[in-house]
């Protein structure tokens, strides 16, 4: 038989009208249209209840799992407004600003992908990140500036993030007009202030922080060891030291300043603060199991001074006075120390190490020298105890 000259519907028909009129047995007439026995009287008795003969959809005649159309437009609508944050960050949101029957995250990323909302290249960007991170709040933040950008007015904005190691919460953004000491350290102040001091403080090795010079130390870290807190540098030309900063500084870029215009500096930090509020208690966190940072951020016990108290070293130190030009005296010798000390008193005692004596400031070790060869052998910044670093 030719059968595409005839619909499927049209030869069912046929069926039925053959085995009614007894033309041939049923079996011969199921042998003869190349069907069951069974399929032979499904048609059959469709035909005697009045039912279509054409084939019937296989979809379910309810779909209880089908995304109701206003829950799929919430979704697009929050990927259009965070459209840097992925499926799992956006549903978690999602379950925070109380939606009920949401679908799960691969089904976000399905809808992302039907609506245009997802690029080739950003799923291939994700991938696995082993993390490092404190055991607590406050016993390491990170700081760094965000490069620099130009203002609507021609002033450049440089953007200061400071960051909690263990919670991820940000303690400042703050658009200054320059990276200078005396513009960073009011930050600082008023960041201490309100959260407390660190224990530790890691940063790069750029002004004010620190310097590329062997001999010297910075105005930064010296103020830091007189609050007692502990300065590391990250290595050079190595910025995974610092991956949370890192991390931070791409967010910010992406969610807050990527396609923006500030008119003016404080344009640039009313919408940094804004940024700052979603970030810490609105935007899920992956490394923190989608919580929020401020949910996990504590503030610090150790309390900002008012004032820088003296510092009793022992019987068994000497104290030196640093002159303006970073030199002090021992022995009838001088050793240039740093500027940053300048009028301030280090204290020197016997080192462990045979022929060595070794500096202090305040609770910090930061140096050794050679008495023999009156050199210096060692110039860095090391807590006397509880240094986070071995061997120092």
């Amino acid at each position: 038989m030719c059968w595409k000259e005839r619909t499927v519907k049209q030869m069912r028909e046929e069926f039925v009208r053959r085995v009614l009129a007894k033309e041939k047995s049923k079996a011969a007439l199921c042998r003869e249209y190349g069907i069951s026995r069974p399929t032979g009287d499904k048609w059959l008795q469709r035909y005697q209840e009045d039912q279509p003969l054409s084939d019937r959809s296989r979809a379910p005649k309810t779909q209880p799992g089908r995304i109701a159309p206003e829950v799929e437009a919430s979704i697009v609508q929050l990927r259009r407004q965070y459209p840097a944050l992925g499926a799992e960050k956006l549903h978690k949101m999602m379950e925070n600003m109380g939606h009920q029957s949401l679908p799960c995250v691969r089904t976000f990323n399905n809808i992302f992908a039907r609506n245009h909302l997802i690029s080739k290249e950003a799923s291939l960007a994700a991938k696995h990140i082993q993390r490092f991170e404190k055991e607590r709040p406050n016993v390491m933040w990170q700081t760094d500036f965000k490069g620099n950008f130009a203002l609507a007015n021609g002033v450049r904005c440089h953007p200061l993030n400071i960051l909690d190691d263990r919670s991820r919460f940000c303690l400042c953004t703050e658009a200054l007009e320059n990276e200078k000491f005396s513009t960073v350290k009011p930050v600082f102040e008023r960041v201490f202030s309100e959260f407390g001091l660190p224990f530790s403080l890691l940063c790069d090795n750029g002004n004010p922080w620190g310097t590329s010079q062997s001999t010297g130390y910075t105005t930064f870290e010296v103020w830091l060891m007189e609050l007692g807190v502990l300065t590391l540098h990250g290595r050079p030309l190595h910025p995974q030291t610092q991956g949370k900063q890192e991390r931070f500084n791409r967010s910010f870029t992406r969610e807050c300043l990527a396609g923006k215009t500030f008119q003016d500096l404080a344009d640039a930090q009313k919408a940094f603060d804004s940024y700052r509020t979603f970030y810490n208690t609105v935007r899920p966190h992956s490394a923190l199991d989608l919580a929020v940072p401020a949910s996990v951020y504590t503030e610090s016990l150790r309390e900002f001074p008012k004032h820088i108290s003296d510092w009793d070293y022992g019987a068994d130190c000497k104290l030196c006075k640093v002159k303006q030009n970073g030199y002090f005296n021992f022995e009838g010798q001088g050793y240039f120390l740093s500027e940053a000390f300048q009028d301030k008193h280090i204290a020197v005692r016997e080192s462990h190490l045979p022929g060595q004596i070794t500096l202090l400031f305040r609770q910090f070790r930061i140096g050794r020298i050679d008495r023999e060869k009156r050199v210096f052998t060692m110039k860095r910044i090391y807590r006397l105890t509880g240094d986070p670093r071995e061997n120092v």
